[in-house]
């Protein structure tokens, strides 16, 4: 059924639907989920340190054999601290460091987020994952050429046309294009101005036409209809992060999943105030009351920090008014199956459309 079958080749699935790798809301439970329902199943491993990783890794080999695995990380610049910014931004939270009873001069917490670097990538070169992929651009150059010479293959987040031309000309196999609608971080690497980033099918022609190798279409794909649309711009696959937020599988927590049974077309917004880049998320307190964009907010990731324990109380609470609750602009398309039979179903959806195209 599959016409275009360049990234099948490259990835060696049953079927050209990708599960985005959504760091905190899910493990290798969801990973095998999908992964023994023909699609690519993601890890993301960027919050991991290495024996998480293996361990993670070795409980997806053992449920699902011989099934493809893209492990996922990050290839940001390790933030440079600013004092004055840090002690700016915990000034502005101090408000609420009251109201929730944290004391304000308790130690901020370290970010999770790590860059890839040598000893990660050695980890990697051990576990040989059929598929590596990066968010932020790629690692040096050097681990670049170990990965490829360990036999993975290497996909990337590109927002921009000239994202996807760097990424193709150092040693990507693949490029992910990602539209504005995406949930999540933005992966925008060559600038940092949100004013470049374009809708999905404004972006995903232009990046099939600017690159030789397959284009990956992720942001705002929610169900077939959307899959069938990406397909006919061009796009080998695509990427699904939001559409499997429901799924029992995932690690979503319980306000995260009222917001997704909740969501219209304006419940998500771009903001910064979260991480320190911009990721796309359902509109909650912290983001209404401290941005959505602010410009005092430390470098990624080190905000998180600072807002982990508001996080913290208030889940405790049942509340998600500082939580990280990252979403794409099709949420409501979301539904609430286990995610091997959310991908039966959108095959057997896909076929019929196209079924209906060609008559």
């Amino acid at each position: 059924m599959w016409a275009n079958r360049r990234l099948l080749e490259l990835i060696k699935t049953d079927h050209p639907i990708l599960l985005a790798p959504m760091a905190g809301v899910m493990d290798a439970e969801l990973a095998i989920a999908v992964a023994n329902a023909g699609g690519l199943a993601a890890l993301p491993a960027g919050m991991l340190n290495e024996e998480q990783l293996r361990a993670q890794v070795a409980q997806f080999r053992v449920a699902t054999g011989d099934k493809p695995i893209n492990l996922n990380f990050l290839a940001h610049k390790t933030p440079t601290p600013n004092n004055a910014r840090e002690h700016a931004w915990r000034e502005k939270l101090k408000p609420y460091y009251a109201e929730f009873g944290v004391d304000p001069a308790s130690p901020v917490a370290t970010a999770a987020r790590m860059p890839f670097g040598a000893a990660m990538c050695a980890v990697v070169e051990e576990l040989k994952p059929e598929v590596v992929s990066f968010h932020y651009g790629l690692p040096e150059a050097k681990l670049v050429t170990r990965l490829r010479a360990a036999g993975c293959k290497l996909m990337c987040s590109a927002t921009t046309v000239a994202e996807a031309h760097f990424l193709e000309a150092n040693g990507c196999d693949a490029v992910i294009a990602q539209g504005l609608e995406a949930g999540g971080h933005r992966g925008m690497f060559l600038s940092d101005n949100i004013a470049t980033q374009v809708g999905l099918f404004a972006l995903l022609p232009q990046v099939v036409d600017a690159v030789k190798v397959p284009v990956i279409a992720t942001g705002g794909i929610g169900d077939a209809r959307g899959i069938v649309a990406a397909l006919a711009l061009g796009a080998a696959g695509v990427q699904m992060g939001t559409a499997f937020l429901s799924c029992p599988e995932a690690k979503t927590l319980p306000p995260h999943r009222v917001a997704l049974r909740a969501a219209h077309d304006d419940s998500t917004v771009l903001t910064n105030v979260l991480s320190g880049r911009p990721a796309r998320g359902f509109i909650n307190r912290a983001i209404r009351e401290l941005g959505p964009i602010s410009d005092i907010v430390p470098e990624f990731p080190l905000a998180s920090g600072a807002l982990a324990p508001l996080h913290a109380k208030a889940q405790a609470q049942g509340s998600g008014d500082f939580s990280p609750m990252l979403a794409g602009q099709a949420a409501a398309l979301g539904r609430e199956l286990p995610a091997g039979r959310l991908i039966e179903e959108l095959v057997v959806e896909i076929q019929g459309l196209l079924r209906g195209l060609a008559s």
